[in-house]
């Protein structure tokens, strides 16, 4: 039986900020590192056979801290970068609210609709990232588990995609910094197993090595 694990990176330096990152290359804070660590001790005794990131700092180096605990490398694939927000990149949330109003509820109510100048629509990212999650599992034919250390938006459509359901979806997830995610393949379909998972930043996995 094959399990995917799906892990957003740590906090960025524009996650503090509120800044809207898409495929700004943002490195991320300590506070970032420092929780790639805790999800890299949760994961440790997962099987975990392959490491597959986005090519953008903060998940690649999310990923290799998490590789470097078990002795794997991390492929960074540009298949699982963040959604290409346009000239959205590098906003506040202020800034959105004041300047894309319309546009900002369309995205909170509808974001499958939204098309704005420069960005990519949800469609267009789930079919980029599917075809990452499609390249990965025709790499690794045998039952391995397969870690992708990505972002929000792509996360979110790769969990639609998988599991079949339709990106009208897309507004009823949430997945916070290093939230963990397992899709298992069973027989006849995939099960979501596990869903935005923080556990290991919490009192409970102090202790874990």
């Amino acid at each position: 039986m094959k399990k995917i694990y799906l892990v957003r990176h740590g906090e960025s330096q524009w996650n503090i900020v509120k800044k809207i990152q898409g495929q700004k290359d943002i490195p991320l804070t300590n506070r970032g590192i420092k929780q790639a660590h805790l999800i890299g001790n949760r994961l440790v005794g997962e099987k975990i056979d392959r490491i597959y990131s986005s090519d953008l700092e903060r998940a690649y180096i999310t990923a290799k801290i998490i590789g470097d605990k078990m002795g794997l490398k991390a492929v960074p694939m540009k298949e699982f970068r963040e959604i290409a927000f346009g000239i959205w990149e590098g906003l506040t949330d202020d800034e959105m609210v004041e300047n894309f109003h319309r546009e900002m509820e369309i995205w909170r109510s509808n974001p499958e609709k939204l098309n704005i100048e420069g960005a990519e629509t949800l469609e267009i990212l789930q079919i980029r990232a599917m075809k990452g999650i499609e390249k990965i599992i025709q790499e690794n034919k045998d039952d391995h588990n397969l870690l992708v250390v990505s972002h929000n938006a792509t996360i979110k459509t790769i969990i639609l995609g998988l599991l079949g359901m339709d990106l009208t979806h897309f507004k009823n997830l949430t997945i916070g910094n290093v939230g963990l995610t397992i899709i298992e393949f069973r027989e006849y379909n995939p099960v979501l197993k596990v869903l935005n998972d923080t556990c290991h930043l919490k009192e409970c996995l102090k202790n874990v090595r």
